[in-house]
């Protein structure tokens, strides 16, 4: 057996307590994942450092949990002793204690969570599938004639609707279409109530109206089969579903989401002040477009007059003849000067002729002068007979735009006594004596009305 001083003990790994506690914390982190637990709150403290300590028991046991100060400032609810609730974290070890607690990333009340749930995954989803687009939304009427609102009949909501609506815009038809808003059957029944006011035809906008609630309150408009409804009907869809911070799918689907019922209303008609200002707008500016118009037919018309006055068929028909009879008489005095050398020249020849007695060229003289005598007589006729059928023309042209021409058709011109003539209404007073000219002669009327 060997002495004391011999013996040498077996090899062993000893630990302290901080390394235990270490080697478990990683090992605890690394085999569980991120887990949500449910149970009751117990054990509640909230130190000076804003971290909230408490313990998630059942009946048959109980874990530590911490949820530190940056999240717990998020909580939309004040936690409390025996409080259901609903946490997400990791769990770990306090080292310093050697303490088994989850640390937490989010603590919601049980009932409202597991519904909070169930709205992110059904929204994600619709999402994806783009029924939330904005693209897709149809834009509001500019004047909605015919309205259903699906509500409670017997809510405030349907007041405060109403009660905008009489306000605001007293013309517009209004339907309440009286659906239950909340509990397990209100959903299908308000989805059966808005297939119905679809097939109708009748409405050029729905208002889907409920006042607030909770979560679970306003389950039914959570519905897939009403978001679906509601995203397929032809005619926009407005949505005012709780107040203002609170949402539903309905919201998202619908054309208009609107923050509460009142604001909805009043998103949906003008007010009838605005109309009132608009159409006085529109009149005074219809009224300002007729007198520019009627300003600018009656400039056009004086144009038309001091051309017509200055292009008169009778003063330029005279100016014609005039220029026609000037050329007819310059033309007959060339040729009768022209006669005149010939008859010279025929006398000078014949004094010739007659004194060298050739008796053959006094004859072929004569027969010249024959046919000379003849030329300008027929030039002159052919040239009379150019420019009378020239005149005729330019009558008739001229004929063809004269006011009596038009007097001839069945017209009539009106003048004053002094000459002046009637173009308007406004130039003639009642009890005013005319002159109406016609086609063959003239009549004196007197004015007895106007229209």
């Amino acid at each position: 057996m060997p002495t004391d001083a011999a013996y040498t003990p077996p090899q062993r790994d000893i630990l302290t307590p901080s390394q235990l506690n270490t080697l478990a914390r990683d090992l605890l982190e690394g085999a569980f994942p991120l887990v949500w637990v449910e149970g009751e709150l117990g054990n509640l403290t909230r130190p000076g450092s804003g971290h909230l300590y408490f313990t998630l028991k059942d009946a048959r046991a109980q874990v530590r949990c911490a949820l530190f100060k940056p999240k717990s400032q998020w909580l939309n609810f004040v936690p409390r002793e025996g409080l259901r609730v609903l946490a997400r974290g990791r769990l770990t070890l306090y080292e310093a204690r050697g303490d088994c607690q989850l640390v937490l990333d989010s603590l919601e009340e049980a009932g409202e969570g597991a519904l909070r749930r169930a709205f992110e995954e059904l929204k994600a989803r619709l999402t994806a599938e783009g029924l939330f687009e904005t693209a897709r939304k149809r834009p509001l009427p500019a004047y909605v004639r015919r309205l259903g609102v699906l509500t409670s009949p017997s809510g405030a909501a349907v007041r405060d609707v109403l009660s905008v609506l009489a306000r605001r815009f007293p013309l517009v038809d209004v339907d309440v279409l009286p659906v239950p808003v909340q509990g397990a059957t209100a959903a299908a029944q308000i989805a059966r109530m808005l297939q119905r006011a679809i097939r109708s035809g009748r409405y050029d906008a729905l208002l889907l109206a409920r006042g607030g609630g909770s979560l679970e309150d306003l389950w039914a408009f959570n519905d897939e089969a009403l978001v679906r409804a509601i995203a397929a009907a032809p005619m926009p869809v407005v949505s005012a579903i709780g107040h203002e911070t609170d949402f539903s799918l309905s919201d998202f689907a619908a054309d208009l989401r609107a923050p509460t019922p009142s604001v909805a209303a009043e998103l949906l008609v003008p007010h009838r002040d605005d109309l009132r200002r608009r159409l006085r707008a529109l009149d005074t500016r219809l009224v300002n477009l007729q007198t520019q118009r009627l300003r600018q037919a009656m400039q056009r018309a004086d144009r038309a007059a001091l051309r017509l006055q200055a292009m008169r068929p009778r003063a330029r028909l005279d100016l014609l003849c005039r220029r026609q009879a000037e050329a007819l008489r310059r033309l007959t005095a060339a040729w009768r000067q022209r006669l005149l050398r010939e008859r010279a020249r025929l006398r000078h020849a014949d004094a010739v002729l007659r004194a060298t007695h050739p008796q053959r060229r006094l004859a072929r003289l004569r027969e010249r002068l024959a046919g000379v005598s003849a030329r300008p007589q027929a030039a002159i006729a052919w040239r009379l007979q150019h420019d009378a059928l020239h005149l005729r023309g330019l009558a008739r042209s001229l004929e063809a735009v004269s006011p009596l021409a038009t007097v001839a058709r069945g017209y009539s011109i009106l003048q004053h006594a002094d000459g002046r003539i009637v173009r308007s209404v406004e130039q003639a007073a009642i009890g005013d004596a005319l002159d109406a000219r016609v086609s063959d002669g003239h009549l004196r009327v007197r004015v007895e009305g106007k229209s």
